[in-house]
């Protein structure tokens, strides 16, 4: 394996490791600057996540009922991911609920206690996608298997591009969440977008188009969401936005069928 190669497959595997549960050898090389070069290759980490989630899918529907299966492969991605993005959901709706100022908010985004609009969020996004792949599983058997592929990747895509949009905040140094890739360059972001289209191609033309114009809009409103509420975006934030978009392209998905 060349450098180069061997650089990007070290970068991927600090990816990986950021995004993921799963293990990787414990001599890969750390840095910042590979951390933030390591965000060009969140979207496919989503695309094994979920592939994980869709080959569960796949095993469980072929024993039980279509909704018993989604929530099976819905469970499998949480337990990859350690429930990483919903806990991001879940800090953002009790910050920005229960704080006044953006110093409020930030410092309610870092109590690891959830309270009552994190958990309401929580539910509410969980439930909602349960309901609608299993509606989606209703119509067509075997398109949540795809879908779940489709909008792990291009949900973590929509999330990871908005670094390159809008600046970094944080309270303090001692924040609990883990070190974050905070800076993009646009070789990271092309690299985003090309995976994004290569996932496009999976999908019928009609609802390629659709879907990416759906979660571009759930992108733009969530970053000027964040915008407007802490002058940035936190990687709390980021998390959210994983999950708004990826439960906008299951619902698009569903009102085209």
């Amino acid at each position: 394996m060349s450098t180069s190669l061997k650089r990007q497959w070290q970068i991927f595997l600090i990816a990986l490791a950021f995004f993921t549960r799963i293990p990787i050898p414990a001599d890969t090389p750390y840095s910042a600057k590979r951390l933030n070069q390591a965000n060009r290759y969140f979207g496919v980490v989503g695309i094994i996540v979920g592939i994980v989630s869709a080959v569960v899918y796949l095993l469980a529907v072929a024993l039980f009922p279509p909704a018993i299966a989604v929530a099976l492969a819905m469970i499998s991605s949480l337990l990859v991911t350690g429930a990483f993005h919903e806990d991001g959901l879940a800090d953002v709706f009790d910050g920005f609920g229960g704080g006044w100022e953006p110093e409020q908010k930030l410092e309610i985004m870092k109590d690891s206690r959830l309270g009552t609009y994190g958990a309401a969020a929580l539910i509410m996004a969980l439930g909602m996608k349960w309901l609608t792949l299993a509606a989606i599983a209703e119509a067509e058997p075997f398109l949540p298997a795809l879908m779940l592929v489709v909008m792990h990747s291009l949900s973590r895509i929509c999330a990871a591009s908005l670094i390159f949009s809008y600046p970094y905040v944080r309270a303090d140094q001692n924040s609990k969440v883990k070190p974050l890739a905070n800076q993009q360059s646009q070789q990271d972001l092309w690299v985003l977008i090309a995976t994004g289209l290569i996932i496009l191609f999976l999908l019928p033309i009609n609802v390629a188009l659709a879907v990416t114009l759906v979660i571009t809009a759930a992108r733009f409103l969530c970053g000027k969401w964040f915008e407007q509420q802490l002058g940035g975006y936190t990687g709390d934030c980021l998390g959210a936005t994983q999950q708004i978009t990826e439960l906008a392209g299951y619902i698009t998905l569903l009102a085209l069928l």
